[in-house]
């Protein structure tokens, strides 16, 4: 979590002994109220979104022509990756362990460049549609930032960074959430990153409903036409309608169930 401001009060006490008490509980509660708002507005999110369903579940969905799967019970995972190019069936399994590629039902001798790259990929889509779960992983920086008016509704903007141990690669990414002051759902985020050219994006919710306990979205996709400004720049951009729409992002044909513990062999 990111550190507090400093704050001196100055209160004239006169017990010696109860003053060494104030000023500790004093400071205690100032840092507790300093990091606990984003910390409150995460937490409300991910509680509208699904809560406890997070704690274990199974998910299927197709996303651009690929079947996806994630597998979560606790800190165990297991997300695939399935498609079909000239070579047969493809299919990528990423979990605690790594990453593992088959060709119909075969093991895939790769580089460990090729498992990176592919590792990356299947991952993106899979936090992407998980979001605003992975919000409370240990790497995860969370700060406050505003109050802000989207549409006539009011939202608390909080700005996530990652710390570069346990942040994966993309540990220099960016992101901003809007969630909902009442409904507590997460409508907005805008993050930049780095891989390939690096870039900046701006994701409006559509499309929500709810499978399994889970609220699942699916997204426009903005970017600006300079992706060199902060990402706080985008909000402005996207109320005065100056944002690009590049893409939509659409969850297809999504399935829950209860969670499966080993998809490493399935061909």
């Amino acid at each position: 979590m990111p550190k507090t401001n400093k704050i001196f009060l100055m209160l004239k006490i006169t017990h010696p002994l109860l003053n060494g008490i104030f000023f500790a509980l004093s400071a205690a509660i100032l840092y507790s109220c300093g990091d606990s708002k984003p910390q409150r507005i995460v937490d409300n999110g991910i509680e509208a979104h699904g809560g406890g369903a997070y704690r274990s579940f199974h998910l299927e969905f197709d996303f651009r022509d690929r079947h996806y799967t994630a597998s979560r019970k606790g800190g165990l995972f297991t997300y695939t990756r399935e498609f079909t190019d000239t070579t047969g069936v493809i299919k990528d399994v990423l979990n605690n362990d790594g990453l593992t590629r088959f060709r119909n039902g075969a093991v895939l001798d790769i580089t460990d460049e090729r498992k990176q790259a592919f590792t990356r990929s299947v991952n993106s889509v899979i936090y992407f549609a998980l979001l605003p779960f992975g919000l409370n992983d240990d790497a995860v920086n969370k700060q406050w930032v505003k109050e802000a008016i989207i549409k006539n509704e009011p939202y608390d903007v909080v700005r996530v960074t990652f710390d570069q141990g346990g942040g994966g690669e993309d540990h220099s990414d960016v992101f901003l959430y809007w969630f909902h002051q009442q409904k507590h759902t997460m409508d907005y985020f805008a993050y930049s990153y780095e891989t390939e050219g690096g870039g900046l994006r701006f994701r409006e919710a559509f499309n929500p409903r709810t499978v399994g306990g889970i609220l699942w979205q699916d997204y426009v996709n903005y970017k600006p036409a300079d992706e060199s400004v902060p990402p706080a720049d985008l909000e402005p951009m996207f109320v005065s309608g100056s944002l690009e729409k590049l893409s939509e992002i659409k969850m297809e044909n999504v399935k829950v169930s209860d969670y499966k513990e080993d998809l490493v062999g399935e061909p």
